[in-house]
C-alpha cells in the first residue's frame, strides 16, 4: 500500500471528513454535524498529546512567572512547616514552635524568590541570610536579651551566635517541653531558614532537574525533625499524609500533568494512596529511634559520694540549724534531696545509667517539665540556708518546673523525672532562693497498699547482702498476699521491734553507717538500736529480697517529737502564705516501692524517736539466730561502712574537700569553643572555599578531558569565561576576535596576547587539520598567562569579586527556537527568565514522540490551500496545515 493510501486510512480511522480545517470555528455538533478539526483536538489525536490543548508556544510572561513562582513557594513553605512540625512537643506549644518556624519559612522563601532579580543574586542572598541567620533569628528567639525587645544587643548576638550550633546539642540533652528559655528555637529557626531557602531556590527553577532536587532538603529537614523530636512525635501519621499528598499534587501541577477534566479520578486515586498510606503506618511500630536517647549527660551521678553517707554529719554539726525554709509548701510534705538504688554492699548510692536508666537519667531541663503525675498542684519557694551547701537540690513531689531567683544560678541544673531529684553541680549557697511548681502525688491508703501487687522494673543487683536480711525478711513477710502487704508488713515489723538512737552524745550507743556490717548487727546483733539511716537500708535490702522494687530516699521530713510527719510544723504567715523551717535535725531516710497503680509509695520503718532503750529492755532483734556473737567495735571505726568515693568526687560529710575550680581557664575555654564553632565568619569562609574548589575542579577538567582539538577550544572560554565574571558582557554570537577585542577594550588590556589566543583557537577549530598535544599544552600556557593578567588588571575588591563569581558556572543547555517550542510543547510548562530548560526527557512523552515520528514518516510532503477565511485545510491526501507544521517543527527539533 503506498503512503498516501496509509494516509487516507488513518484519517478515515479518525472520522476526518473531506475537508478538515485546523483552527476553523465551529460549525455544529452531534454525530451527523462533526466539529471541522474534531480529529485535531481529540484527546486520542497524538496532536493533542504533544499540545495539550495550547494555542500559543511563545513564553509565559512575566507575570504568569511570577504567579507561578509564588505558588510554588506557598507550598514550600508549608511544606518546610509540616517537617519542622515535628519538633512541637519538643518546645511544649504550638505557639513557642510558630515564633520561630513562621518568620524562618517566609523569610527563606523571601530570600530565594529574591534570586529571580539578576541585581540581588548569589551574594545579597548571603548577605540577607547571615542578616537572618546572626540579626533577627537571635532577636525572636532571644529576645529576653534585646533592648527593649526591640534592638538587639551585644549579648543577644553573641548567644544567637553560639547558639546556631549549640542549640542542636541543647535539643537533644535537655528533656522536653524545653519552652522559650535557654535558646534552643535557634535549632529550629536554622533549620527552617536554610532548609527553606535551598527548597525555594529550586522549586522556582526553570530546569525540571533541579525542580525534582526540592526533595532533598525538604527530606532532610523532615529526617532532622524526626531525630531531634521524640519517641512519639506530633501527629506523625497526618503530617505524613500531608506531605505525600501536597508533595505529588505540587509537582504534577508543575509540570502540567493535572488535567481539570479528570478531577473525579484524581480524587479517587488521592483517597486510595492516603487510606493505603493510613493503612501502612498502623501496621508499623509508633516509636522511633531519636539522638536524645543515644545521648549520654555529660553528669554522672555515680561519681559522686552517697548522699545518705553525709546523714550523720548533718546531725552532729547542723542538728539545731535552719538549712532550708519553704513557703507556700502543702502541710506535710517531705522535701527529697536524692533517691539511691544501688548497694554496693558498703553504701546505698545511685546507679550509672549501664544499670538502671532511671536513677542515673539526669538532663538540663527548660522551662517546664514533662509531669505525669496526680495529685495536689503547689507552687513553692525555696530558700536555702547557711549550712547546707551540697550538690543535691532540695525539691518536693514532682516538679512542673523550676525557676531560680539569681541570674546564672541553676543554670548548670540537672533534673531527674524517674527519681524527682535534681543535682547542682556547682552546689547549693547559702540565700539561694528558687521556686518550685509542681505536683504532691497522691498517696494509697493502707487497704489500697495491701491489695496492689509489686510492680516489675530494672534495678542494679544488691551485693555483700548479709544472711539475716534474707531470713527476717522471710519471717516478717514471707506469707503476705500481695507486694504491698509485704511491705507494710516490713515497715510494720522494723518500727515494732526496735529502738531509735542517733548514737550522739547522751544517746544510747549506735553505730553510724549502713552498710553490711551496721545492717547485720542491726538485724542479727544483741541490739535493734539505730536511726533511720539503719532502718531504711535495712528494709529496702528486704524488700529487694522478697523481689519488690525499693530505693532509699534522702531528705527533710517535717516531723513531730515521736519523728512523724506532722502537719503542725507549717506556719501560716501574716500575708496567707505559708512557711516550714527545716533544721538539721528533720534529716531522714525513707524507703519507696513500686506498686502497680500507684508508682513509688513512702514506707516509714524507723521506730518513734520517743522510743529510747535503756540499758533494763530486751533490745534483742525478732527470731536472733544462733550465732557467736562478735564484741561490738568503737563507733569510731565502723568495719566496711567507709564512704566510696568515685572518679573526681569528694567525700561527704567530715572528710569532704573543697573542689578547686579554675573559673578563668572555664570562662577562656568556653570563650574559645564560642569562637571556633559558632563565629560567622567560618560559615562565610567555608562557603569561599567551596566556590574556589569547584572553580578549579572545572578548570582542571577543562585543561585536561577531551581531544586537543577540544581542550584549545575550551581554554578560550575559559578565557570568556573569566570576563564574563569580572563583570563584562561579551557579544554571544560574535567571533573570538570580536570578543578578543571587547575584552582588550573594557579591561585595558594588550590586544596582541587576546588575539593569538583567538586565531590558534580559529585555527584548531576551521583548519580541518590535527591539534597536537604539544600545541593544546602551549596553548593552555598562554591561557593562564592571560587569565592572570586579566585579574592583575583588576582593583583588589574587584579582582575578589570575580574569584567568587558564579557567573558562567552553570551554563545552561543552548537552544534554538525550534527546540524552544518543542520543549514547551512536551513539557507544556513556562520557561525561565533567562529562556534556559531542561534537556530532561521524560518516557510517555518520548512513546509519544515516537510515535507522532511514524505518523509523520508515512505522510507526503505537505501542501497547502487556504480558503477565503483564511483557514488552512487539509484534505485525504494527508496534507498538513498550520498546526501540523508546528508539529513537525516539535518533532524535528
Amino acid at each position: 500500500m503506498s503512503r498516501l493510501g496509509q494516509t487516507s486510512r488513518l484519517a478515515d480511522r479518525g472520522n476526518l471528513g473531506d475537508s478538515l480545517t485546523f483552527g476553523g470555528p465551529k460549525t455544529g455538533a452531534g454525530p451527523g454535524n462533526r466539529t471541522p478539526g474534531a480529529w485535531a483536538g481529540s484527546r486520542s489525536s497524538a496532536i493533542y498529546l504533544i499540545d495539550q490543548g495550547k494555542t500559543s508556544n511563545s513564553p509565559a510572561s512575566g507575570i504568569d512567572l511570577w504567579r507561578s513562582d509564588l505558588a510554588s513557594l506557598c507550598v514550600v513553605a508549608l511544606l518546610t512547616l509540616l517537617a519542622s512540625s515535628n519538633l512541637i512537643d519538643v518546645y511544649g506549644s504550638f505557639a513557642i514552635w510558630a515564633l520561630a518556624a513562621l518568620p524562618a519559612t517566609l523569610i527563606a522563601c523571601l530570600i530565594a524568590l529574591a534570586g529571580t532579580q539578576p541585581a540581588l543574586r548569589l551574594w545579597w542572598q548571603l548577605v540577607f541570610l547571615a542578616l537572618a541567620q546572626w540579626v533577627i533569628g537571635p532577636l525572636i528567639c532571644l529576645n529576653g536579651s534585646a533592648i527593649g525587645h526591640v534592638i538587639p544587643s551585644l549579648e543577644t548576638l553573641s548567644q544567637g551566635a553560639s547558639s546556631s550550633l549549640g542549640a542542636f546539642k541543647y535539643l537533644i540533652s535537655i528533656q522536653p517541653p524545653l519552652g522559650y528559655e535557654g535558646g534552643g528555637l535557634m535549632a529550629l529557626w536554622t533549620m527552617d531558614l536554610w532548609f527553606g531557602f535551598l527548597a525555594g531556590l529550586l522549586a522556582i527553577s526553570a530546569r525540571l532537574a533541579q525542580e525534582a532536587l526540592v526533595l532533598l532538603p525538604l527530606a532532610a529537614n523532615l529526617v532532622s525533625s524526626a531525630l531531634l523530636g521524640t519517641q512519639t512525635g506530633t501527629l506523625p501519621m497526618t503530617r505524613g499524609v500531608l506531605l505525600g499528598l501536597l508533595t505529588v499534587i505540587w509537582f504534577s501541577w508543575r509540570w502540567r500533568l493535572l488535567e481539570a477534566q479528570r478531577w473525579l479520578s484524581s480524587l479517587v486515586i488521592i483517597v486510595l494512596a492516603a487510606t493505603l498510606a493510613l493503612g501502612s503506618c498502623l501496621l508499623l511500630p509508633q516509636s522511633r529511634q531519636t539522638l536524645r536517647e543515644r545521648y549520654q549527660p555529660p553528669i554522672s551521678p555515680y561519681d559522686y559520694a552517697s548522699p545518705l553517707s553525709s546523714m550523720r554529719s548533718y546531725l552532729t554539726k547542723h542538728r539545731k540549724d535552719k538549712l532550708l525554709t519553704v513557703e507556700n509548701l502543702p502541710s506535710g510534705t517531705p522535701v527529697r534531696l536524692a533517691a539511691m538504688d544501688s548497694f554496693d554492699g558498703n553504701v546505698w548510692n545511685l546507679s550509672d545509667s549501664r544499670q538502671a536508666s532511671d536513677s542515673s537519667d539526669y538532663r538540663q531541663v527548660g522551662g517546664s517539665i514533662a509531669n505525669t503525675a496526680h495529685g495536689r498542684s503547689f507552687k513553692a519557694s525555696f530558700t536555702v540556708g547557711p549550712g547546707l551547701q551540697d550538690y543535691w537540690l532540695p525539691l518536693a513531689g514532682a516538679a512542673s518546673s523550676i525557676d531560680f531567683a539569681g541570674r546564672g544560678q541553676g543554670r548548670d541544673f540537672y533534673y531527674n523525672v524517674g527519681t524527682s531529684s535534681a543535682i547542682i553541680p556547682s552546689q547549693t549557697q547559702p540565700r539561694m532562693t528558687y521556686q518550685e511548681t509542681g505536683i504532691i502525688p497522691v498517696i494509697p491508703s493502707a487497704e489500697q497498699i495491701a491489695r496492689a501487687q509489686a510492680d516489675h522494673i530494672d534495678q542494679p543487683r544488691s551485693k555483700d547482702v548479709p544472711d539475716a536480711v534474707h531470713s527476717l525478711a522471710t519471717a516478717m513477710a514471707g506469707g503476705s498476699g500481695t507486694g504491698g502487704a509485704s511491705a507494710q508488713a516490713l515497715a510494720d515489723q522494723l518500727k515494732d521491734s526496735g529502738w531509735f538512737s542517733h548514737g550522739l552524745a547522751g544517746d544510747y550507743p549506735s553505730q553510724p553507717g549502713h552498710g553490711n556490717y551496721r545492717i547485720n548487727s542491726l538485724l542479727a546483733g544483741g541490739a535493734m538500736v539505730g536511726d533511720s539511716e539503719q532502718y531504711a537500708s535495712a528494709m529496702a535490702l528486704m524488700a529487694r529480697d522478697l523481689g519488690l522494687p525499693a530505693r532509699v530516699v534522702f531528705g527533710f521530713v517535717p516531723k513531730d517529737k515521736d519523728g512523724a510527719i506532722s502537719g503542725s510544723r507549717t506556719k501560716k504567715q501574716d500575708d496567707g502564705s505559708t512557711k516550714v523551717e527545716f533544721t538539721g535535725n528533720d534529716i531522714q531516710a525513707w524507703v519507696e516501692v513500686r506498686l502497680k497503680g500507684y508508682g513509688w509509695v513512702p514506707f516509714y520503718p524507723t521506730p518513734k524517736e520517743t522510743k529510747v532503750p535503756d540499758q533494763n529492755q530486751n533490745l534483742t532483734p525478732p527470731n536472733p539466730q544462733t550465732l557467736v556473737r562478735q564484741p561490738p567495735v568503737p563507733l569510731t571505726d565502723p568495719l566496711r561502712d567507709e564512704n566510696q568515693a568515685r572518679s573526681q568526687s569528694a567525700l561527704a560529710g567530715q572528710n569532704a574537700d573543697e573542689q578547686k575550680q579554675n573559673q578563668w581557664s572555664q570562662v577562656w575555654h568556653i570563650a574559645g569553643m564560642v569562637a571556633l564553632y559558632g563565629s560567622p565568619l567560618w560559615a562565610l569562609l567555608t562557603v569561599c572555599a567551596l566556590i574556589l574548589a569547584l572553580k578549579a575542579a572545572q578548570l582542571a577538567y577543562w585543561r585536561r578531558h577531551g581531544s586537543p582539538g577540544r581542550r584549545v577550544g575550551a581554554g578560550w572560554d575559559s578565557v570568556c569565561a573569566l570576563a564574563r565574571q569580572s563583570g563584562l558582557t561579551l557579544p554571544a554570537r560574535g567571533t573570538r576576535r570580536e570578543q578578543a577585542l571587547a575584552m582588550a577594550r573594557k579591561l585595558d588590556l594588550d590586544p596582541s596576547d587576546l588575539l593569538a589566543l583567538s586565531r590558534q583557537a580559529d585555527y584548531s577549530a576551521f583548519a580541518g587539520k590535527k591539534t597536537h598535544e604539544q600545541m593544546a599544552g602551549s596553548y593552555w600556557k598562554a591561557v593562564d598567562q592571560v587569565r592572570r593578567s586579566l585579574l592583575a588588571s583588576q582593583p583588589f575588591l574587584r579582582r575578589l569579586r570575580t574569584r567568587l563569581s558564579l557567573r558562567g558556572l552553570f551554563p545552561g543547555r543552548p537552544r534554538t527556537e525550534s527546540s524552544a517550542r518543542a520543549t514547551a510543547g512536551s513539557h507544556d510548562r513556562p520557561q525561565g527568565r533567562n529562556g534556559s530548560g531542561s534537556g530532561i526527557r521524560w518516557p510517555i512523552l518520548a512513546k509519544v514522540r515516537a510515535s507522532l515520528t511514524h505518523y509523520g514518516r508515512m505522510e507526503p510532503k505537505p501542501t497547502t490551500a487556504s480558503d477565503p477565511s483564511g483557514n488552512t485545510h487539509l484534505g485525504r491526501s494527508g496534507h498538513r496545515g498550520r498546526q501540523g507544521r508546528v508539529c513537525k517543527e516539535r518533532l524535528d527539533s
